[in-house]
């Protein structure tokens, strides 16, 4: 009879420092690529066993690029970095009394502990919306996606009816930001130049991208000017784009907008808000806005000494150029990685700890070929240079050598075949329809 598997972190005590990083997002890296020839021991905690570049997830869903092009395993990553350990488990819970956490494969103690436990999807307590929508913060979700887009397709082939084959064939999008304008912008390229190749038998004239934002205008974290050219792209592309619109309800068919609009569609994908991931244990009184933890200008959560907290998971208060706090996207992450783990050095050698300040280096967006969006410090451009741009920055971004160049050579091919390799449906059948559902008639 085998035995029965019991689990435990297993980790010795070395009798030096140890640093518990949660969560191996772009802060978490930063922080352990900081601690490297530290006399520490440096542990990092996440529920996968890789970091993912995020703002290439659309990418992935939308068949542009393989999921082994956009992620990156932790052990390969920090293998040869001394006294580094990788456990695969969740964060349950942090007992700060005791300077120990709880995790899904045993307990552990540390001595400074890091919270990089980044965002989750915020459907803003619409849990009818939740339950039928298609959210993307990692690559199982961008790969269910893909599936998703594919197989509404191949269901379409198999209906006589105008509303079902137009429900599945459409697609809807929330959120005007640029996941949601990049999504957007991908999906109209695989109506115009690959779906039409691949199914003959369906009229690609019907198939309607919509993109829902609840704001007046798309991309508002970016400059007026980007945000309308933005627009422009979009429209000229032949996306269809709701403005001042929210999602009231959406129940797998049929989507109410706050306009009074209503769409039909087996497609919701949203794109309309995140908030932050905290982990239990550490107070109601360090939460703050949007379910983030409350941070100081060392980026120590509010009310301990040796617990930090970084990235779309920290609010910093005081910063007069971000009073609501600073974007939850990658590069304030990273920043903020960076002067932790320089501050957890100081700390152990008895320094002074230095203060985060933001360098705010620009914001941009791809609307598709040759069109893209950028604001920089005092610049901003758009079309084809900015599109050049922003590859080359997220082609520089992209975590290890490997995946920079197979991300190189898939947006060649792309480029240059018009086409995407990429379209394969893996894993279960999840969104099976049958057949009395495609034959049945609208209502």
């Amino acid at each position: 009879m085998p035995k029965l598997i019991t689990t435990r972190t297993r980790i010795a005590d070395l009798g030096k420092p140890r640093i518990i990083v949660i969560g191996g997002g772009f802060g978490g890296l930063e922080v352990i690529k900081g601690l490297r020839g530290l006399k520490a021991q440096v542990v990092l905690f996440d529920k996968y066993n890789h970091h993912t570049f995020q703002p290439l997830l659309y990418q992935v869903a939308t068949s542009g690029l393989e999921t082994n092009s956009i992620v990156a395993p932790f052990r390969k990553l920090f293998g040869n970095q001394q006294d580094f350990y990788f456990r695969l488990g969740e964060v349950k819970r942090i007992r700060p009394e005791d300077n120990y956490i709880e995790t899904s494969i045993g307990g552990v103690k540390y001595d400074y502990l890091v919270i990089a436990t980044g965002a989750v999807t915020n459907f803003y307590g619409m849990d009818e919306v939740a339950n039928n929508a298609s959210s993307m913060k990692n690559i199982v979700d961008a790969t269910k996606l893909r599936n998703k887009i594919i197989r509404q397709l191949e269901y379409a082939l198999l209906t006589e009816d105008v509303e079902v084959m137009n429900s599945l064939m459409d697609f809807v999008i929330v959120g005007g930001g640029p996941t949601g304008v990049e999504l957007a912008g991908a999906l109209t390229e695989l109506k115009k130049n690959v779906f039409p190749k691949d199914y003959k038998e369906l009229d690609m004239r019907q198939m309607d991208i919509h993109l829902v934002e609840a704001s007046p205008r798309l991309l508002n974290g970016m400059s007026t000017q980007a945000s309308e050219k933005a627009y422009q792209f979009l429209t000229e592309m032949g996306v269809k784009v709701h403005l001042n619109a929210a999602v009231k309800s959406y129940d797998g068919y049929e989507i109410m907008l706050s306009s009074g609009e209503r769409l039909i569609s087996r497609s919701l994908i949203w794109a309309a808000g995140v908030k932050g991931n905290p982990i239990e244990g550490i107070g109601e009184a360090a939460i703050g806005r949007g379910n983030r933890i409350l941070v100081d200008a060392f980026n120590r959560v509010k009310g301990f000494e040796n617990i930090f907290a970084i990235g779309d998971v920290a609010l910093m208060e005081g910063d007069e150029k971000f009073p609501k706090g600073h974007p939850m996207m990658a590069p304030p992450a990273q920043q903020q990685g960076k002067l932790v783990a320089k501050n957890i050095s100081n700390l152990i050698h008895k320094k002074e700890l230095k203060p985060f300040s933001y360098f705010d280096k620009g914001s941009m967006a791809t609307i598709g070929r040759n069109k893209a969006v950028v604001d920089l410090r005092g610049i901003r451009f758009q079309g084809m240079f900015a599109w050049y741009v922003w590859m080359f920055v997220h082609l520089m971004s992209i975590v290890g050598f490997r995946n920079k160049v197979f991300t190189f050579f898939s947006w060649m091919w792309n480029y240059f075949s018009y086409d995407r390799s990429n379209r394969l449906i893996i894993g279960r059948n999840e969104e099976k329809i049958n057949q009395d559902e495609l034959n049945k008639q609208a209502v």
